[in-house]
């Protein structure tokens, strides 16, 4: 079955077209830095705007795109600047050589640094970063023997057949314009939709398979490592290097250029570098006049960051999309398959030995018992405050059980983590919605498709046809390249059981689907359900709207401060009279 739909996304220029007209405007750009005549200061301008811009693509990556601060950037800046300055001048080898022992120092650092201190997050994340920035320049300061000080580094060869300045500058162009493409598709890849994701929401991102402790870390490596690929191009540009240019003032600095700029984008970070770094020369002839310099200088940073918040390009770019004409795209989306992990009725999908999840003396789930057969529609009902969530959480990863075990196909997924109970074949949706509101709807879903170990993962052309059955299978395949700020709250619900389903999961849990529905929306989710439960996949669903429940779910479990009062087929387990005390109030209708 195959369903054919028009919908209008913005135009865009096919990626060789695109590509090559790049390539073709940084081959001029470098030919105009490298022929073009300038006298030593301009130079000298050009060359600190484009290694500062590397180092801070960095910051894009880290800040921008996964949504980790970085105060220390100025510190894998140095890393770079003094195994080039220090490797040429002292050790002996030629330039290149101590550009990659550079680069791969400040990676090796940025990876510790993150490894260490990530799972803190926040404020306590800025202030170690702060913190190790502050012990690179003492170290960079008073290690007379190795670093000479304060006196710094200088007489630092540029390599052949670099050593004219125009010449230099050319080459530092060229890399920028390499790195920063990179930086400019990094999103549209696995790692950087992992990323966005992490930065939009972390929960959702664990949920959906992502490891989201190895994304960050891997963010901040590349961050550093860029950091390290501008520091070595700086030293041999400037040809001497020396402690106060690698202070926290200078990473500061970097944080100001991504963030006037636009924090997003490539494009973003050159424009801020640019900006920061002429405005002072600009201001230039002020500086006779005592403060008015700093203060016209200061003025203007606030006024861009108070009426831009997301910086010059980010500003810019929403004001051109306002005007930009979009064209239709026909979208033909293919069945959606699911396996279901095994045919109905074939064992037990899920088991629960006397889960437990302790909050101090509070015992929000109490030693519950629970078996759930593969195939058809579970669910998990009980009054509020009685387990409902917190068993989900703990089931999913996102709680670690006092005690007790949980057991997927056969499998004990205790101990895992949430991303790996999710790669175990988990799926989940949550009772307040989750989804990555920068993202698209393709895009959200295909962060789900791209579940490690499915058979798409590793196939863009895959990937992308198995997120549009899914957004197909929920009636929305029409609608997948729009934004998800432009969808109803019914439709974003449909999105993310599209995300949950695109990973084929064994078995599909459901935190209250129907709540914040009108009675139109219920309807649809109820057919819905039934049609993915008629593919044999197996679902666990929490809701508290009786009349979806008795008609979507075979068997039903019911809880009770912690505990499990009734279990048993529907219509039955309904009319317990424990269940009738503790949750429904009166006896309920039998359903049809």
């Amino acid at each position: 079955m195959s369903t054919a739909a028009t919908t209008l996304v913005p135009a865009r220029p096919k990626g060789r077209l695109g590509l090559a007209a790049y390539a073709a405007f940084a081959a001029l750009v470098v030919a105009l830095a490298v022929g073009v005549p300038t006298n030593g200061y301009v130079l000298n301008i050009l060359m600190q705007a484009a290694t500062f811009s590397i180092v801070v693509f960095g910051l894009t990556v880290v800040l921008g795109l996964c949504g980790q601060i970085n105060l220390a950037q100025a510190a894998f800046f140095g890393f770079g600047a003094y195994a080039v300055g220090l490797g040429t001048t002292d050790w002996g080898g030629p330039f290149w050589l101590w550009l990659a022992v550079g680069m791969v120092l400040a990676t090796a650092m940025g990876a510790l640094l993150g490894a260490s201190t990530l799972r803190l997050g926040g404020h306590y994340l800025a202030m170690v970063t702060i913190s190790f920035q502050q012990i690179v320049t003492l170290v960079l300061i008073n290690w007379l023997p190795v670093t000479k000080g304060p006196d710094g580094v200088g007489n630092i060869p540029r390599p052949a057949p670099f050593l004219e300045a125009h010449v230099y500058l050319g080459l530092c162009v060229a890399i920028l314009a390499v790195v920063g493409y990179l930086v400019w598709r990094l999103p549209d890849t696995k790692l950087g939709r992992a990323m966005r994701a992490i930065r939009d929401n972390e929960l959702a991102a664990s949920v959906a398979g992502i490891d989201a402790y190895k994304v960050k870390v891997t963010a901040f490596a590349i961050s550093a490592l860029l950091g390290g690929l501008g520091g070595g191009l700086f030293a041999g540009g400037f040809a001497y290097i020396s402690p106060d240019q690698f202070s926290f003032a200078e990473s500061v600095i970097f944080l100001t250029m991504v963030l006037l700029g636009g924090v997003a984008s490539p494009i973003g970070a050159v424009i801020g570098t640019s900006l920061l770094i002429l405005i002072p020369e600009w201001l230039r002839f002020l500086k006779s006049i005592p403060g008015l310099y700093l203060a016209i200088y200061g003025a203007a940073v606030i006024l861009i960051v108070l009426f831009m918040p997301d910086g010059i390009y980010g500003f810019v770019r929403a004001r051109l999309e306002r005007w930009r004409r979009p064209v239709a795209r026909p979208g033909n989306a293919a069945a959606l398959t699911l396996s279901g992990g095994g045919s109905a009725g074939a064992g037990t999908v899920l088991e629960l030995s006397a889960l437990a999840k302790h909050f101090g003396g509070l015992k929000a789930v109490d030693g519950v018992d629970l078996a759930i057969r593969r195939g058809g529609v579970h669910a998990l009902i009980g009054p509020n405050g009685s387990g409902k969530t917190t068993t989900l959480n703990v089931i999913s990863g996102l709680s670690r059980a006092t005690g007790g075990q949980v057991r997927l196909d056969g499998r004990d997924i205790t101990q895992l983590p949430a991303h790996a109970r999710t790669q175990a074949g988990l799926g989940r949706t949550f009772q307040n919605i989750r989804l990555w509101r920068s993202m698209t709807a393709l895009e959200n879903v295909m962060i789900g498709a791209e579940r490690p170990g499915s058979a798409v993962a590793n196939d863009a052309a895959a990937l992308e046809e198995r997120a549009r059955a899914a957004l197909a299978f929920v009636g929305l395949d029409g609608r997948a390249d729009e934004p998800i700020a432009r969808f109803s709250y019914g439709h974003q619900r449909a999105i993310e059981i599209a995300r949950a389903l695109a990973a084929d999961p064994t078995l599909l849990l459901l935190d209250e689907p129907g709540a914040g529905l009108n009675s139109t929306e219920k309807v649809e989710l109820r057919d819905l359900l039934r049609r993915i439960s008629a593919r044999g996949l197996t679902i666990l669903i929490i809701d508290h709207d009786m009349t979806l429940v008795s008609e979507v779910a075979e068997h039903i479990t019911v809880l009770n401060f912690g505990r499990r009062i009734a279990d048993g087929y529907s219509a039955d387990v309904l009319k317990h009279p424990d269940v009738v005390a503790a949750y429904l109030g009166t006896a309920p209708d039998a359903p049809a």
